[in-house]
């Protein structure tokens, strides 16, 4: 196999919403150039949601002005509710985010409210957003797992993935929370999805607990997937998944799929650099195998 794989940046948002430690505006900006400058072309900046819940997105206005991520198609925002998307408006974000789960257990502790209440919700959101012109994305969490309610079947996976395209979402981010997840499983959730929406519109958003995060990666590329989720350093790691670490890592996902003969557009070296500044100057420890044996040299 060959072709282009579009890997969407998520450290600057996903990566850092769930630090106790304050991360500093400017470390935040400095972190987005250094990835864009590696050649990151989709990247989720921040998030407009509630302050006290998130305080580590509490200011994403002043991180996409800093950055230039107003008007840029690539880079992307979180929206809770319709406050969320209001600010995003005002902030000039041309491309948003909502977020569900497969798991009712799981949606009622991240969101609260039902997985059904959540799409209710939603769906006005999604039109406005649509109409003022915005890509949107929807997520959905706990796709094989829920730690609350146990395992997760592809086919109720996929009733939410139609719901979101029902009701406008360009792309279907299919996020496995728990990351212990294995291939033959995320290959029976991106089955069962992508009889409800085309390939070409699914993202592989996975963590990486168990160490499975690439292989589940190489799975999904294998059968047809073509946008990726990953975080530079493997930064993440969500409150209400006890026990999930963070996501695969940006770097190990690029060695991947390079060495295999896609083109990502990423050059590692400077991916490298921006990973090492998430441990030099956030003092985050990167997670990724790739950094381990190579970020030394560089």
């Amino acid at each position: 196999m060959s072709g282009r794989v579009s890997i969407v940046e998520v450290g600057p948002r996903d990566g850092l919403q769930a630090r106790r430690e304050p991360v500093e505006t400017a470390a935040r900006v400095e972190l987005i150039g250094m990835l864009r400058r590696a050649g990151i072309q989709r990247m989720e900046v921040g998030a407009f949601v509630s302050p006290q819940r998130v305080p580590r997105m509490a200011d994403t206005a002043q991180v996409m002005e800093a950055t230039g991520s107003r008007d840029r198609s690539g880079d992307m925002v979180l929206v809770a509710n319709m406050r969320g998307l209001e600010q995003a408006l005002e902030a000039r974000a041309r491309a948003i985010a909502v977020f569900t789960a497969a798991s009712d257990a799981f949606a009622e502790r991240n969101i609260g409210s039902t997985v059904s209440a959540s799409l209710e919700r939603f769906a006005p959101i999604v039109a406005q957003a649509r109409d003022e012109g915005l890509f949107v994305r929807g997520y959905i969490s706990t796709i094989t797992d829920c730690p609350y309610a146990g395992r997760i079947e592809p086919d109720r996976v996929a009733s939410v993935a139609k719901a979101l395209r029902g009701m406008g979402c360009c792309e279907i981010a299919l996020g496995e929370t728990l990351g212990k997840a294995t291939p033959v499983r995320i290959a029976a959730v991106v089955e069962a999805v992508a009889r409800h929406v085309p390939m070409e519109d699914i993202a592989a958003h996975f963590h990486d607990t168990y160490g499975m995060g690439v292989a589940n990666v190489w799975e999904a590329v294998r059968l047809g997937v073509r946008t990726v989720d990953a975080a530079a350093g493997g930064l993440g790691g969500c409150p209400f998944a006890p026990g999930a670490a963070g996501n695969v890592a940006t770097e190990d996902v690029v060695y991947l799929l390079e060495e295999q003969g896609f083109d990502t557009g990423i050059a590692m070296a400077g991916l490298l650099e921006a990973v090492r500044f998430c441990r030099d100057g956030l003092g985050i420890a990167p997670s990724s195998r790739v950094f381990k044996a190579l970020g030394a040299s560089l």
